[in-house]
């Protein structure tokens, strides 16, 4: 059984407990944080949703969906044993709208005793005079809740919110824009995903016409959580065609719901007076003939309505308790999270000071595992997710140089020099084409050398040209690793301060040392492209000249291979196999002949080529050491190293107190804003206390009664 599967058998005292600790809950306030699992009574006016109420309760409601509903009402049904007889507490929850005078003044409406004749309508006329609603009180429509609680014997375990019936067009009662408000009101509630919607549908009139099957089937698309009712079946003609297409209907073959649905009869206009007996007697007579007769017993009448209510509600609170656990788990943490960046109240100057201490201390650790690279703070989060990636400033930083590094090796000469020019690559031009650029510059630079021979001042200028993309490299990476800085500096301050508190510590002290440490930044990025960019090549790097021995060996060796092809040395049969009689059929002076063919013999182009070389060898160690020397000298010593000063306990020491209060002063959203968090805190922890001893109880009741994994508590 589906009461036995969920651990609290129906009606039991543990049905009880379960219901309860949901009304405990809905009483606090919680559900202004927490969607709680509930069933809502919807539908158009003269639906017949009063008559469902007072068939479910025993209590004679309102019958005009007019003004006089312009409130939420909740029905809190509970069963007790026959010594305990029948009891009835009605009250008003204040909306959160309302002022504290207006909270004090609503809960002051209490009533305690079984109204005469059971009706409750007066008690609910006398709420609405209180709340202030219709007519001339100023008020169309209150987000109070009028809450009635009915114990009794013949009660269900049982709590469902009654809504204002929808309608659209006005009376001289209520406008169009009344209509507008309940339908928010309504829509409100239905969208609520923990929410059960009973939608009433009267046979009056098509369903497909009525709002609330609209409404309905618009929020709850698939239908999972809507349990349709039918009521006044009696109004239709026996046998027509519109008898045959609500049975249809009730046997979940058109609009299909999860829930499936329900039929009722309710009370007419002769039958107002009736007592509840006289009303159950007639209805169970109804259903026993005609077509409804084929209907099963438990998808029809008000006796079966509680049942199947207290039954559909009771799995709907079991099935959603992990969920509401965790989304109370995760209110309780943002509560904290956010209230840890408020801090205590600071109305003094000492209690702002410290105020900033602690933030000071706590942004120093964090920067200092950002540059470190030890993320071991839950402020990082998710390295998966952007900005948990952003976060991580030192493999920002690592990446970002190694990009650099590579970029500079592959992107940082102005002209690349080749032997043979590739398709596409602009940069790209022939060896001899720029020897004799160089020569025509040697020329123009001449001085007292001897012939043959050139200046070396020309291999700095040759140098400097090729150097010339490295200063907007250097600029593109220092700005790419000095936003994520800001980023990470920013993101560590919005972690540990309320945002007011930020933007003013940033304008105060943050934002400017951030400017001095960029300026300090570009001054040693200048400091490290001056004697590349001006002074003479100068390096006692052995590297050099190994530089210098490589490329003139591999120059060599591609003229020694050229000429020996020249003569037929190294050429093959076609099948890549060399004849060994070639080797031996060439004299030494043939093969000295053909290599020297390839010998440069223009004196001033082999100067030229010379000085190419020297350039380029030095441009390898130039290279090597601005790579070293921007990423440890510039971005690590004169940015990263200097991040946890920006903001320390001794600056706040040495702070005026004119700073510190202009930094920290509190105004009153904020001073509001921690009274919320704080009043939101207690209602989610009051909340976590008694859902965890209602999963305990649950456990149990699973040890006894067995248990549905789909629902189980954890």
């Amino acid at each position: 059984m589906a009461g036995q599967a969920a651990g609290f058998p129906l009606q039991s005292e543990d049905h009880k407990t379960l219901m309860d600790i949901i009304d405990k809950l809905r009483s606090k306030g919680i559900n202004r944080y927490v969607n709680l699992p509930q069933i809502v009574v919807c539908g158009d006016q003269s639906s017949g949703k009063s008559s469902v109420l007072q068939a479910i309760s025993g209590m004679s409601f309102p019958t005009k969906d007019s003004l006089c509903t312009r409130f939420a009402t909740e029905l809190i049904l509970r069963r007790t044993d026959e010594s305990s007889g029948e009891k009835c507490n009605v009250s008003i929850i204040p909306g959160s709208d309302r002022s504290t005078e207006e909270k004090v003044r609503l809960k002051q409406f209490q009533y305690s005793e079984i109204p005469d004749q059971h009706d409750i309508g007066a008690l609910v006329d006398q709420a609405r005079e209180d709340m202030g609603v219709g007519g001339a009180r100023g008020r169309t429509f209150c987000k109070d809740v009028l809450r009635i609680e009915i114990s009794g014997p013949a009660q269900p375990h049982l709590t469902i919110v009654d809504l204002p019936g929808l309608f659209r067009a006005g009376n001289k009662e209520q406008s169009a824009e009344d209509a507008a408000i309940v339908q928010d009101l309504v829509r409100l509630y239905m969208q609520n995903p923990r929410t059960i919607i009973l939608a009433v549908v009267s046979a009056q009139s098509n369903f497909a016409l009525q709002e609330v099957t609209q409404l309905a089937r618009e929020i709850d698309v698939r239908g999972n959580r809507t349990l349709g009712l039918i009521t006044k079946p009696d109004t239709l003609d026996i046998g027509s065609a519109s008898e045959v297409d609500y049975f249809d209907l009730a046997r979940n073959m058109d609009v299909k719901f999860r829930l499936g649905w329900h039929v009722m009869r309710n009370r007419d206009f002769k039958t107002r007076d009736a007592t509840n007996e006289e009303r159950d007697f007639a209805e169970a007579e109804f259903f026993d003939r005609g077509i409804w007769a084929g209907l099963p017993r438990s998808q029809k009448g008000a006796a079966s309505l509680r049942v199947r209510l207290s039954e559909v509600l009771r799995d709907q609170i079991i099935a959603q308790l992990p969920d509401v656990l965790d989304e109370i788990r995760r209110g309780i943490k943002d509560c904290t999270n956010r209230l840890e960046k408020l801090g205590t109240s600071r109305k003094t100057i000492a209690e702002q000071r410290k105020y900033l201490l602690n933030a000071s201390h706590k942004f120093s650790l964090l920067v200092t595992e950002a540059k470190d690279g030890f993320y071991r703070d839950h402020f990082f989060g998710s390295a998966r997710d952007d900005e948990g990636r952003r976060k991580r400033l030192r493999a920002v930083v690592q990446n970002t140089l190694a990009d650099f590094s590579h970029n500079m090796r592959t992107n940082g000469q102005a002209r690349q020099i080749v032997e043979t020019v590739a398709e596409g690559k602009p940069k790209q031009v022939l060896r001899s084409k720029y020897l004799e650029e160089v020569k025509d510059l040697m020329v123009r630079t001449r001085g007292c050398e001897l012939p043959g021979t050139y200046n070396p001042l020309i291999i700095g200028e040759l140098f400097h040209e090729q150097c010339t993309p490295w200063r907007g490299m250097l600029r593109v990476f220092s700005d790419q690793i000095f936003e994520a800085v800001k980023f990470m500096v920013d993101a560590a301050l919005s972690h540990i301060l309320d945002e007011d508190t930020r933007v003013k510590l940033w304008k105060e002290l943050i934002s400017n040392a951030l400017d001095q440490l960029n300026r300090q930044l570009r001054n040693k990025v200048d400091e490290i492209l001056l004697p590349h960019e001006n002074g003479h090549p100068i390096t006692y790097n052995h590297y050099l000249t190994e530089n210098v021995q490589k490329i003139r060996l591999t120059r060599f060796q591609g003229n020694l291979k050229r000429g020996l092809r020249d003569i037929g040395i190294g050429a093959s049969d076609g099948l890549g196999i060399v004849p060994s009689n070639v080797y031996i059929s060439k004299s030494i002076d043939q093969c000295v002949e053909a290599i020297v063919q390839h010998t440069e013999k223009d004196l001033e182009i082999l100067s030229c080529s010379d000085a190419v070389d020297w350039m380029e060898a030095y441009y390898k160690v130039a290279l090597k050491e601005v790579v070293d020397d921007f990423s440890k000298l510039a971005i690590e010593a004169c940015l990263i190293s200097k991040l946890p000063e920006l903001f320390t306990p001794e600056m706040v020491y040495e702070l005026s107190e004119d700073t510190v209060y202009k930094i920290t002063a509190e105004s009153s959203e904020k001073a509001d804003e921690r009274k919320f968090l704080t009043e939101k805190m207690e209602i989610l922890s009051s909340g976590m206390t008694e859902l965890v001893r209602l999963s305990t109880h649950h456990r149990e009741m699973n040890g006894r009664f067995g248990c549905n994994r789909n629902i189980c508590v954890s």
